[in-house]
């Protein structure tokens, strides 16, 4: 890969070779950091150009990716998620302009997939037949589906807590999986055994540096889609684990070092405030994070010991980001809003960057003649027990004129 530096340590600063099966720094134990010939994606840029590019899915960013150019792909289509403008939404929130990027439109309803994508390139290049992972549910699900597609068996671990759906999801995949009597973090740890036990590709995105390689792209196509300028000031997502919201500044970081943006969007980092230790980290200036309860609704951001605080932390940083944290009801409520005003169905953790928006708004953390783009992350039919929740009951009624008229009244 003439593109790739390697893989270097957030937290030692050691270097090392970017091997298909690299995880942690050798070192220190540290999560690793992809590292890029800027230059050399350069001068590919000037010979041509990203706009010129056929390929509609996440792989049109190949020269931003650390994958060999002759290896095989996925064969689900991941990535090209629609940016909508919402205009009555930004009405509702008294902002200027407000897109939503719906990458709950991927093969498995989730911005996962785009991390799973990638978790089977690099499975397949070194030579592995299966994958597993430990997840709250999108991550497990994305990666059955895309491992399925190409062919390989996938073992997985989710909390029992992990809502029906999503469980469906990854029976259906074909993946075998354990439902685990614990907490995340309890779930997280039986996995990483099993992996060294039986030698199967990690796909965990706190010990696999490629995941956030495949998040990234979700800001290299919202960048594109704004024709790689009058960036959004602002983009919000929602922070469970810290991969996502490294690869969303990671994408902006690349685009920026090889002068195709001018500038960087400031992130909006949201937590749920049952369960925020990132937030609460970084609201004190401190990279120090301390573990918390994990009490909150939007299971995929449920995750009291984050995995890669480190990169959420520096993408809130070196962005100039600001931090939300929401209610379970906020979540609830801006999933009806999500709902009524731009026909975008969320799970609780999509919809929470849009309540993350709302709150900020209000509370004078953004000017409102921003720009800013909302990441819904994941598709509500993955919950639909919260969107009941969410949405209320519809009216029952005889089928009889006298019953219908008085809810009209």
């Amino acid at each position: 890969m003439k593109h790739v530096i390697g893989a270097k340590c957030t937290l030692c600063g050691k270097t090392v070779s970017a091997e298909p099966e690299t995880t942690v720094c050798p070192s220190c134990g540290g999560i690793l950091d992809i590292e890029y010939d800027y230059d050399y994606i350069k001068s590919v840029n000037e010979k041509e150009p990203l706009s010129e590019i056929k390929d509609r899915t996440m792989w049109r960013y190949m020269r931003y990716l650390p994958v060999q150019s002759t290896g095989s792909r996925p064969r689900l289509r991941v990535g090209g998620s629609p940016l909508y403008r919402a205009d009555a939404l930004s009405r509702t929130l008294g902002v200027k302009e407000l897109f939503i990027k719906d990458d709950g439109q991927n093969p498995t309803a989730s911005l996962k997939d785009r991390a799973s994508a990638m978790a089977v390139v690099k499975a397949e290049e070194a030579g592995k037949e299966t994958i597993a992972c430990s997840s709250t549910g999108n991550a497990a699900s994305s990666l059955a589906g895309n491992a399925a597609a190409a062919g390989l068996s996938t073992c997985i671990f989710v909390p029992a807590r992990a809502p029906k759906g999503k469980v469906a999801q990854l029976m259906m995949f074909g993946a075998r999986v354990f439902l685990v009597d614990g907490s995340y973090e309890d779930t997280f740890r039986i996995s990483a055994e099993a992996i060294d036990h039986f030698g199967w590709y990690n796909r965990n995105a706190a010990i696999n540096p490629y995941l956030m390689e495949g998040k990234k792209t979700v800001s290299l196509e919202i960048a594109e889609q704004f024709g790689f300028k009058d960036l959004p000031d602002y983009v919000a997502v929602s922070v469970g684990d810290g991969c996502t919201i490294g690869g969303v500044f990671k994408g902006f970081k690349d685009l920026y070092e090889t002068g195709v943006i001018d500038r960087i969007p400031r992130i909006i980092s949201v937590q749920a405030s049952g369960c925020c230790p990132i937030n609460t980290a970084a609201a004190a200036g401190t990279m120090e994070w301390t573990p918390q309860e994990e009490n909150t609704l939007a299971d995929s951001i449920a995750v009291g010991v984050p995995r890669n605080p480190i990169k959420a932390l520096r993408a809130i940083r070196d962005s100039n980001g600001i931090t939300v944290n929401v209610s379970d009801d906020e979540i609830l409520a801006a999933m009806r809003l999500l709902g009524s005003t731009s026909g975008v169905f969320a799970e609780p953790a999509g919809a929470a960057a849009t309540a993350g928006i709302k709150k900020a708004v209000e509370t004078g953390l953004i000017e409102k003649d921003a720009r800013i783009v909302s990441i819904v992350t994941g598709n509500g039919l993955k919950d639909v027990n919260n969107a009941i929740r969410a949405s209320g009951e519809p009216i029952h009624i005889r089928p009889d004129m006298d019953d219908l008229l008085p809810h009209f009244n």
